[in-house]
């Protein structure tokens, strides 16, 4: 099976509307890459429903480990940084997607973490 992990910073306190524009950035970005570099494992994600789990991190420090994790296992993933218009500063990394790709490659990365 296959699935996309969506990890979004708790430290922040973002709103809800704010965490699911986020997430949704990294989300499609992280779609986009998976295109590129793996059709045929986006086909397949896409006919099993795109399965997708939001998960938490409290710090940037926290999401950019994942994010090198993701990109030393040859991920697709996109890390998201805000334009600033509303909640946070101009600059600030609020999410991370990752995949779609194999559930437990994704595991690897994100297994230890809690759901949003």
């Amino acid at each position: 099976m296959f699935k996309q992990a969506i990890v979004l910073r708790s430290d922040l306190e973002m709103g809800k509307g704010k965490l699911v524009a986020q997430g949704s950035h990294a989300s499609l970005e992280a779609f986009i890459e998976a295109q590129k570099s793996s059709a045929l494992t986006v086909a397949a994600w896409r006919s099993t429903g795109c399965k997708k789990i939001t998960l938490k991190v409290s710090s940037e420090a926290e999401l950019k480990e994942l994010y090198s994790k993701a990109k030393r296992l040859k991920l697709p993933c996109s890390l998201v940084r805000d334009a600033g218009h509303t909640q946070v500063e101009p600059g600030t990394i609020t999410a991370l997607a990752i995949g779609p790709a194999a559930d437990g490659t994704i595991d690897k990365v994100t297994g230890g973490l809690k759901l949003l």
